[in-house]
């Protein structure tokens, strides 16, 4: 198995339902088990995984699913069952379920990359606020300026319509 990075972690991370998720077949290839096994132990503790910590895609969700990725084999997202889904809850409550020392160490790399790709998110919502704040302060300037300039046209003198007109005959 290739080294497990930050990189490869967030690149497992999707938004479905509106919610960041990771696979079940791509946390048992960072836990090095079979997704069968890894659903197993689920499947037995699944008590410890309400709603808004694992659920499973449907049908349609899956089907979208393959239709986005553009396969159906067995490479990636060549999913042919509907696969758990685990919210960043759901990944840490797996390291109550898998024990070994891996599971640990890939559940504290999952949880480092959740809590960063938050803080980013909050960083971005922080920014569109000040953009927004922003345009607010640049409509009134520009309202403002409109406004001004509407005055001065109402009180420039008309020039006399017998005047001599400058420039090319």
């Amino acid at each position: 198995m290739s080294e497990i990075t930050s990189n490869r972690i967030e690149q497992m991370i999707y938004i479905i339902r509106g919610q960041k998720v990771m696979i079940d077949s791509d946390l048992a290839e960072l836990y090095e088990v079979e997704t069968k096994m890894l659903k197993r132990a689920v499947r037995r503790n699944i008590e410890r995984f309400p709603d808004d910590f694992m659920f499973e895609l449907t049908k349609e969700e899956l089907e979208n699913w393959r239709y986005q990725f553009g396969t159906s084999n067995k490479e990636k997202m060549g999913l042919r069952v509907q696969p758990f889904v685990f919210t960043e809850q759901g990944v840490t409550m797996l390291s109550s379920v898998l024990r070994s020392p891996k599971a640990i160490q890939v559940n504290i790399s999952i949880v480092r990359i959740f809590v960063k790709m938050r803080k980013l998110l909050a960083s971005e919502e922080s920014l569109t606020e000040k953009l927004e704040q922003l345009e607010k302060d640049s409509d009134k300037l520009f309202r403002i300026v409109f406004e001004r300039l509407d005055n001065l046209e109402e009180n420039v003198p008309l020039l006399p319509k017998d005047r001599n007109k400058i420039g090319l005959k």
